[in-house]
C-alpha cells in the first residue's frame, strides 16, 4: 500500500488529432500497461523474499527471521520515505520521476542478487523501498492523467492490475525460479524484466509537467498551517478511527504468517510445495479480487466480515490439521479468499468514513499499512526464534479476535452496509 499522487492535474498534452477531444479519446493501453508492469515490479520486488527465505538465509549466514527483515525494511524505506520524497519531486516531470524511481529498482534488485553480506542487502532492500514510495506516489495519478474523464477509472484499474498479477502468479514464479536455479537469478530477472521497463517508458509512455513552483510553495504552507489539525479532524470522524484500527491489525496478522511461509512449510515437510502453495494463495486472491470488486458498493460489511472470518478460519485449519498436506492447501485457499480483497475493502471503507477528509485517511491508512508490515516482519521473526512457526497460526487468531468484534460494532460507521 502506497500513497497517490495529490497534484493538481494540468492539461493533458496536445491530441495527435487536434479536433480530437479527451471524450472522443481511447485509453492509451499500452503506456497504461507499462505502468502496470511498474506496480507489478513494486509489489513482486517487495514480497519475494517469502518464497525464498531458506535459501537466502544460508547464502547471507543469518537466521531465516533476520532475512524476513528484509520485508520489513522494504516498508520501513516506504513508510519513511513516499512522503518526503514525493514533496521534494513535485516539480519533476513526470516521466523523468518515473524512469528514476524504475532505475532505482534495477540498482537495488541487482545489489540484492551479487550481495553475499547481510547489511548491503539490507541497504539495497531499503533504497528499493524508497524507490516504491516514490513510484507508488506517483503512478495512480499518472494513469488517471492518460485517459479522458469518463474513462479515469478504469485506466486507474487497468495500473493497479500488478498487484494481483504480482500476487498471484509472480511470487509463485519467483519461488519456482529460486528452487529451480538460484535465488539470486530471481532477483536478477525482477534487474532484466525492469530494464526492459525503461525502455517501454521511454518509448511509449507520454510525459506530464510537475507541479509548478509557485504551487509547490503555496502547498508547503498549506502543509504547515494545517496538516496536524487536518490529521486531527479526520480522527474525529466517526468511523475513520475503526477503519484505521482494523487495517493495522488485520495487516499485521497476515503478515506475520505470509513473510515467513516459506519457513513454515518447511517446518510441515513441504518445502518443495512452496512454490504451489503460492499460486493457490494467489489464484483465491485474484478470485476474491472480483468478488470484492463486484459487490463492494452493496456489500461493504458482509464482504469485510467475511474476509476476517476466512482469515480466522484457514488460520485455526493451519493451527489444528496442519500435518495434512490436504487440510494446508484447504487453509491457504481461505486465506486467499479473504485476504485478496482486504486492500479494496479498507481503502474504500476509509474514503467513505472520512467524506471531504478522504485524502488525509488515505494518507494515514497507507502509512498504517506499512507500519504493520514492518511490525509484522520483526514480530514474526520474533516468534520463528523464540516459539517456532506453529506460533504463527495462534498468532493470527488472537489477533483477528478484536478486528472481527471492531468490524461487527462499527455498524453505522466505518463499515456499513453499504459503500
Amino acid at each position: 500500500m502506497r500513497t497517490t499522487e495529490v497534484t493538481p492535474t494540468p492539461t493533458a498534452p496536445t491530441p495527435a488529432h487536434p479536433q480530437e477531444t479527451n471524450e472522443q479519446r481511447g485509453l492509451p493501453l499500452l503506456a497504461l500497461l507499462a505502468l502496470a508492469t511498474a506496480v507489478f515490479i513494486t509489489s513482486l520486488t517487495e514480497t519475494l523474499p517469502a518464497g525464498l527465505l531458506p535459501a537466502m538465509s544460508t547464502d547471507l549466514g543469518v537466521s531465516e527471521s533476520a532475512t524476513g527483515q528484509t520485508v520489513t525494511i522494504y516498508a520501513i524505506g516506504t513508510a519513511l520515505t513516499a512522503i518526503p520524497l514525493t514533496a521534494a519531486t513535485a516539480g519533476w516531470r513526470r516521466k523523468r520521476l518515473l524512469l528514476t524511481a524504475m532505475a532505482g529498482f534495477a540498482a537495488a534488485n541487482t545489489v540484492t542478487a551479487l550481495s553475499t553480506n547481510y547489511p548491503l542487502t539490507m541497504t539495497a532492500r531499503f533504497v528499493a523501498g524508497v524507490a516504491a514510495g516514490l513510484a507508488w506516489a506517483l503512478l495512480a495519478g499518472y494513469a488517471r492523467r492518460m485517459a479522458p474523464p469518463h474513462l479515469q477509472g478504469k485506466a486507474i484499474a487497468i495500473a493497479m492490475a500488478g498487484i494481483p498479477v504480482a500476487l498471484s502468479l509472480g511470487v509463485p514464479a519467483g519461488t519456482f525460479l529460486g528452487k529451480a536455479v538460484s535465488w539470486q537469478i530471481a532477483f536478477l530477472a525482477m534487474t532484466a524484466l525492469t530494464v526492459v521497463l525503461l525502455a517501454w517508458i521511454a518509448a511509449l509512455v507520454p510525459d506530464y509537467p510537475g507541479q509548478g513552483q509557485k504551487a509547490q510553495l503555496k502547498q508547503q504552507r498549506d502543509d504547515r498551517d494545517s496538516t496536524k489539525p487536518s490529521m486531527l479532524h479526520t480522527l474525529r470522524v466517526p468511523g475513520v478511527t475503526p477503519v484505521l484500527f482494523v487495517t493495522l491489525v488485520f495487516v499485521l496478522a497476515h503478515t506475520v504468517l505470509y513473510t515467513y511461509i516459506a519457513a513454515f512449510l518447511d517446518e510441515l515437510g513441504m518445502a518443495g510445495s512452496t512454490d504451489v502453495v503460492l499460486l493457490v494463495f494467489g489464484a483465491a486472491s485474484l478470485l476474491s479480487i472480483w468478488i470484492v470488486g463486484s459487490l463492494i458498493h452493496r456489500r461493504l460489511r458482509a464482504l469485510t466480515l467475511a474476509s476476517v472470518l476466512l482469515v480466522g478460519v484457514a488460520a485455526a485449519v493451519l493451527a489444528a490439521f496442519s500435518d495434512t498436506p490436504a487440510l494446508v492447501y484447504v487453509a491457504v485457499t481461505l486465506w486467499g479468499l479473504g485476504w485478496g480483497g482486504a486492500p479494496t475493502l479498507l481503502q474504500t471503507a476509509a474514503g467513505d468514513a472520512a467524506g471531504d477528509a478522504a485524502d488525509a485517511a488515505q494518507a494515514m491508512l497507507v502509512t498504517l499499512w506499512n507500519i504493520a508490515m514492518a511490525a509484522g516482519g520483526v514480530f514474526g521473526g520474533v516468534l520463528l526464534g523464540l516459539v517456532g512457526t506453529s506460533s504463527f497460526p495462534w498468532t493470527i487468531l488472537l489477533l483477528l479476535a478484536p478486528v472481527l468484534l471492531v468490524v461487527a460494532a462499527a455498524r453505522r460507521h466505518g463499515f456499513p452496509g453499504r459503500a
